[in-house]
């Protein structure tokens, strides 16, 4: 069944989405390109899609999410750095009925790995002379350090460990993304690494997200689509 897609912001991200979309069921039916402004983005010019991928940049996020909403469209927002506003956001969203679903990586594979590290530091937060620390490599054009990822699987396992883990940020080449774990003891090492080869499968992620955020209403995770019944098949 091919359903209908907005895409707000034609950045990097924009354009790998608009190139994988119609290979995977997906009817574009606009491509929006102002992420500093929110005029742009009305019913009309939505285009009926039944669902928007945005990814822009932090200061238009908020704006961008209040307008599609508002246009009755749900929405996935790939925007990182505009966190300090979600509670207002997703209460805005819940008062208007809308849905949205927001996360700082689309990878599902990194989204199960997030589990996998925090169960790693749960259990070797018993062994003794253990320490933990995280590093992370983006390409050397990525600005935010450490990256909204990196901080995300540091509160998991973090909260598992009992305590902070170090992070530290790497940027160099054209590197998609790499995140490592490293429990470090005297004579041993335990090694945990999720290795994204191509900056596709972040779109491939946001494009599953898209197609199970239709209908919904409420803010949601890529957790809660993982762990729905819908999301697990």
């Amino acid at each position: 069944m091919t359903h209908r897609l907005a895409i707000i912001g034609m950045g990097k991200m924009g354009r790998i989405i608009a190139e994988l979309a119609p290979t995977r069921g997906w009817q574009v039916t606009a491509r929006l390109d102002e992420p500093e402004t929110r005029s742009g983005i009305t019913v009309e010019a939505l285009g009926g899609a039944e669902v928007a991928v945005e990814f822009t940049v932090p200061a238009a996020a908020p704006g961008n999410i209040r307008a599609t909403v508002a246009a009755g469209c749900p929405i996935v927002v790939g925007t990182t750095g505009w966190y300090d506003e979600f509670a207002s956001i997703e209460a805005w969203v819940a008062s208007h009925d809308g849905g949205l679903l927001a996360a700082t990586n689309f990878s599902l594979g990194v989204n199960i790995f997030e589990e996998v590290a925090a169960t790693a530091a749960r259990l070797l937060r018993r062994a003794p002379g253990f320490d933990a620390h995280i590093i992370e490599t983006h390409h050397a054009t990525k600005k935010d350090a450490p990256s909204g990822t990196a901080a995300t699987l540091e509160r998991a396992a973090g909260s598992a460990w009992g305590r902070p883990i170090p992070i530290t940020s790497l940027r160099t080449g054209s590197v998609p993304g790499t995140h490592e774990f490293v429990f470090d003891a005297p004579f041993e090492q335990i090694h945990l690494a999720h290795i994204a080869r191509d900056r596709r499968v972040f779109a491939e992620g946001a494009l599953v997200a898209a197609r199970w955020l239709i209908g919904r209403h409420g803010v949601f995770t890529m957790k809660d689509m993982l762990t729905s019944a819908e999301g697990s098949t």
